[in-house]
């Protein structure tokens, strides 16, 4: 239903402001019953981070900021949904507008700044749900004027890990003045283990995933590979919106606006540094790739470059709900054409050559 009017429902959205008509978006959703999507082909189950997906594609965090609609957006077809991010105060984010679509590009530039909220409301919310099917995670963050976000993460972990299957520390928003530097190893490697303790006290099985920057020097990401080896983490997220404007852009107006750069131009850095992580951790941690991912092919390419499971967001403002399943549609076709029977068993084996751009 929702597949079909896309089409003719987009003009008008577009007419609106992009924050107005995302907001309009989940109340539609909220509205509706949630779906029940066909089958996923068994070719598309990936067993990762503790769990079977019974397709890598998920949705990546900031669709769903409050976790008003997971039901719902599973009932797409994504084989798992991110909500959040989530700090534990409230708190409004950047003034508007604060999210602008260039639509040459098929790119959103956004500076939220993580409005949230609040911890308490995310966590009521996810724990109604937690019974039911589907596997649902939650991005995570600091307050903008915290005097501790350490503590921030912390307090965040120990009250949703009960109520999701994983949580994924964001330490790579560009919207949060200084959040970027919890990437240094001292801090870095003090908040994953504050993070974990914070899950193993609440006694859950949640899976902590740690989401990272496209555009940092390869010699931090060695330091961030083995900070997160050595702390536990269970998945590498790959990657965060870029700071950079690649000098392609064609809406060379908005592409003046501060924040965070996703979308098509994001795909080839961000399936770089895909590459590039999975040539430090190889098999010894599963990678979530995200970044310009908007057809099919674009999802290959990064399962090849090492991604076990794949996120997508602003391709939605372009190409609608159906793109769910034309992706799935076209990672079982690659599956089958190069004669294999999962797509996990793909993973990684272009990573040499993606890594190099």
């Amino acid at each position: 239903m929702i597949d079909a009017a896309f089409p003719l429902v987009r003009p008008l959205l577009h007419r609106l402001d992009a924050e107005r008509a995302h907001d309009l978006t989940i109340r539609a959703l909220a509205a509706l019953p949630a779906a029940t999507p066909p089958a996923d082909d068994p070719c598309l189950a990936i067993d990762v981070i503790g769990r079977r997906f019974s397709n890598p594609i998920g949705l990546a965090a900031g669709f769903d900021k409050g976790a008003r609609v997971p039901d719902a957006l599973l009932g797409l077809g994504f084989g798992f949904v991110e909500v959040g991010g989530v700090v534990p105060r409230p708190q409004p984010g950047n003034p508007k507008p604060r999210v602008f679509r260039l639509a040459a590009d098929r790119a959103v530039i956004n500076r939220f700044g993580l409005n949230s909220e609040g911890l308490s409301v995310v966590a009521a919310r996810l724990a109604r749900r937690a019974d039911r099917p589907g596997i649902v995670g939650v991005n995570i963050g600091a307050n903008k004027e915290s005097a501790d976000r350490l503590a921030d993460y912390a307090a965040c972990t120990a009250a949703l890990v009960p109520h999701v299957a994983f949580v994924t520390v964001n330490v790579s928003s560009p919207n949060t003045p200084g959040l970027r530097d919890l990437q240094g190893e001292a801090f870095l490697d003090e908040l994953l283990a504050r993070v974990v303790a914070a899950r193993d006290e609440a006694g859950s099985h949640a899976a902590i995933l740690l989401k990272i920057a496209p555009d940092m020097a390869l010699d931090a990401l060695d330091t961030i590979c083995a900070t997160a080896l050595r702390r536990g983490v269970q998945a590498l997220v790959v990657s965060n919106t870029t700071i950079d404007r690649p000098a392609t852009l064609r809406e060379t107006s908005l592409a003046k606006e501060t924040g965070g750069l996703s979308g098509k131009p994001l795909f080839v850095p961000a399936t770089r540094m895909l590459a590039q992580t999975f040539l430090r951790v190889g098999s010894s941690i599963p990678l979530v790739g995200v970044g310009g991912v908007d057809s099919a092919e674009a999802a290959w390419t990064k399962i090849r470059a090492g991604a076990s499971l794949v996120q997508l967001y602003s391709a939605l403002v372009y190409e609608g709900p159906g793109l769910v399943g034309r992706i799935k549609r076209g990672l079982v076709e690659r599956v089958r054409a190069e004669g294999g029977n999962s797509v996990a068993a793909f993973v990684g084996r272009d990573a040499r050559d993606l890594a190099k751009g």
